[in-house]
């Protein structure tokens, strides 16, 4: 069994790997077509020594051949091995004698075929690079590209790569085919420092590059295409040191459902994970992930380009009033600000806008500008200028020879500001002019859609915000806390608590919850009740009725003696039609809790990730709704209440129709509580539910709890 990493390599142990001075082809070859002979051949541009190895040739073209490694006139900092799969172990065995520094591996039929022959071949590739210290990338993969040297170490027909620029993008992609693919939009204009693949990763991965790169100054962000691994909370302890370095790291998660982690699991022999789960693992971490692979460079040229925005507000400057208007729902949706101008910048708009045109916020400046050019600019300037906005947007939505113009315009003002500019090409001529020109632009970046911008601009300012905000530390439980709370969880009697023993553990950690009180019989009952004080709740409580809803052993809002005897006889009733007959304590009496917002707060211990709290909105609807935030647990307080804020729902909690606010500091204080518990107990409990959570203005209770014990 391979051993489990837990640990990034440093830059350092992958220099020689990733930006080698010198490379061995081993396998080299004239024969056509082959990896030896494509490899070869991409290397004719490399900045540093090239050697090809074989024994079978003594020269190709005007290169020496050599025989062996052994025979090398140097030791190479890499080798790339084109040889089958057959002949790898070995070669790889003579690099790491050698001492090279670094080896990548095309060969596949490894652990991707699911053979265990197989999987045992990639892992003696492991165990040599643990036990020598060459570093591997692959097998099984299509190699990498360093643009800084014009290496090429990969047998692909790429698209060459032009030097990179300050705010070059690197790539990253557990799938070599995709990698190179994003690695095109050169053509376009996009800067790209490095094409980074891993195949099957038996040992460099995608955690090893993201930090490799973190610290790389020839690119201004990272760009991540990104399937599964066996030990995610590496690729998070890359990713948090990007967020140290202020690398922007974006993310696009593949294998999002059943069938893509199926065919994660043939394609390259990696674990996918809940998509739910790495999205709040990577939130934590700060990288931002992207919902569409076409959205993925895009994203991160901008935030390669973007300086911290200095308004969280968005101006968006038109020369069409429907593409005013469908930037203006973008920005809706993704929660963007859109002030209105000051009165001064109005002035300047309504001076050089004709009276159809709009100088609110999205301004229209109409088809005028073919005969005012100017007013465009002019117009862009007035709105930057202005102290509310961090970012301009402007639609392009018919190219033309000006269209290659507006973004240099665009560029110089939003650099006079500090600001950024942002161009939407809306045009089905994806390549027509001024694409490569917005694309080269220090502080223009171009979206392929409004959706990707507007997400975008949302993701740049929460960026923005968490740095401000800093480290964030969640209080310590005390131990005397820690210690009568793991007591009651080990002296359940099944495999969950009762709702009685779940709350009675939540109160522990200073979660609000009902009052209550267990009863034998309907006279005990009706005497509870009136210590409570009505209106009141009767529920069943039964080790084996964890839903108590669905088993009809619920009974609210009794208002009267009568209504008490009568429900209690009802809930009983029910409980004693179960199959196989549950486990009966007594009967819970309750006082009715006012209405109020319902929530689910709820923690479960991810096989992957650990405790991970999820807040959601609706009570008994919360499935329905699909109303749900997710993150690591524990959470602060201030992390709670992000947490609330992402939540569609968040304008009930806000006061809705004449319903009070609801004390969002104090719940999120809840929240956290909540999640001090899972984390402190994640090697005995395995799920949490507190549900409902009514909330009305600074009233919260738990009303109901679950925990199930990890057995």
């Amino acid at each position: 069994m391979q051993n489990r990493r837990t640990g990034v390599y440093s830059r350092e142990q992958l220099t020689r790997l990733l930006h080698p001075a010198s490379i061995a082809i081993i396998g080299a070859s004239t024969r056509a077509g082959s990896f030896g002979e494509r490899t070869l051949f991409n290397m004719k541009h490399y900045a540093g020594r090239a050697y090809p190895v074989n024994a079978r040739y003594q020269t190709i073209g005007e290169h020496t051949c050599y025989p062996s490694v052994a025979a090398l006139p140097e030791v190479p900092d890499c080798a790339v091995i084109t040889a089958p799969r057959e002949s790898v172990e070995e070669i790889v065995l003579d690099c790491a004698k050698a001492g090279i520094g670094g080896a990548i591996i095309f060969a596949s039929g490894y652990s991707e075929t699911g053979k265990e022959d197989r999987t045992a071949q990639q892992q003696r590739l492991a165990a040599i690079a643990r036990e020598t210290g060459l570093r591997i990338v692959g097998p099984n993969c299509i190699g990498v590209v360093n643009a800084q040297l014009d290496c090429r170490s990969t047998f692909m027909d790429i698209t060459p790569i032009p030097r990179p620029e300050r705010n070059a993008v690197g790539v990253i992609s557990q799938s070599g085919a995709l990698g190179m693919a994003l690695a095109q939009g050169v053509v376009r204009g996009l800067s790209v420092s490095h094409v980074l693949t891993s195949g099957n990763s038996c040992d460099v991965d995608m955690a090893d590059y993201v930090n490799y790169l973190a610290t790389d100054p020839s690119c201004g962000s990272i760009a991540c295409v990104f399937e599964g691994m066996a030990t995610p909370d590496r690729l998070l302890l890359a990713a948090e040191n990007a967020w140290k370095a202020d690398k922007p790291l974006v993310i696009f998660k593949m294998a999002t459902g059943e069938q893509g982690a199926q065919a994660a699991m043939s394609h390259t022999g990696s674990l996918a994970g809940s998509h739910a789960s790495y999205r709040a693992m990577f939130r934590r971490a700060g990288a931002i992930v992207v919902d569409d692979f076409e959205a993925l460079m895009e994203t991160a040229a901008f935030f390669a380009k973007a300086p911290p925005p200095k308004a969280p507000g968005a101006a968006v400057v038109a020369a069409s009033g429907g593409a005013a208007i469908m930037a203006a729902d973008r920005a809706e949706q993704h929660n963007v600000p859109m002030p209105q101008p000051t009165e001064a910048v109005r002035t300047i708009l309504e001076s050089r806008i004709p009276e159809f045109g709009s100088s609110r916020n999205p301004c229209d400046v109409t088809a005028q500008i073919l005969s005012d050019p100017e007013s465009l600019g002019i117009c862009a300037g007035a709105l930057l200028s202005d102290p509310q906005y961090g970012v301009l947007v402007s639609p392009l939505t018919y190219g033309y020879a000006p269209s290659a113009k507006r973004p240099q315009v665009y560029s110089a003002l939003a650099e006079e500001h500090g600001k950024m500019a942002c161009v939407v090409w809306q045009t089905e001529w994806q390549d027509g002019p001024g694409v490569v020109e917005a694309n080269q632009c220090d502080r223009v970046a171009l979206f392929r859609s409004m959706n990707a911008c507007f997400s975008a601009l949302a993701a740049w300012q929460w960026r923005a915000d968490k740095r401000t905000a800093g480290a964030q530390i969640v209080s310590a439980t005390a131990a005397a806390t820690i210690a009568k709370a793991r007591g009651l969880i080990a002296e359940a009697s099944g495999p969950t608590l009762t709702e009685r023993e779940a709350k009675t553990v939540l109160a522990l950690y200073g979660v609000p919850v009902v009052g209550e009180q267990l009863v034998q019989s309907d006279d005990e009952a009706v005497n509870a009740a009136a210590a409570l004080g009505y209106p009141v709740v009767l529920k069943v409580e039964s080790p084996d009725l964890p839903h108590k809803t669905e088993a009809g052993v619920i009974r609210l809002n009794l208002r009267t003696a009568d209504e008490v005897r009568e429900g209690y006889a009802a809930v009983m009733a029910n409980a004693g039609k179960v199959t196989p007959p549950p486990r009966i304590n007594g009967v819970l009496i309750q006082p009715m809790v006012p209405q109020g917002i319902e929530l689910v707060v709820g923690a479960r211990n991810d096989p992957l990730f650990g405790p991970l709290i999820v807040v959601g909105l609706g009570g008994i609807l919360v499935e329905v709704l699909n109303d749900t935030a997710l993150s690591p647990a524990p959470v602060t307080p201030f992390e709670a209440e992000a947490l609330l804020r992402q939540l569609k729902g968040i304008k009930l909690l806000q006061g809705f129709r004449g319903m009070p606010a609801v004390d969002i500091k104090h719940l999120a204080g809840v929240i956290s509580d909540v999640s001090r518990f899972a984390a402190d107990h994640r090697d005995s409990v395995a799920e949490l539910d507190v549900n409902p959570l009514i909330c009305s203005g600074d009233r919260i209770t738990a009303v109901d709890a679950l925990i199930v014990v990890a057995r």
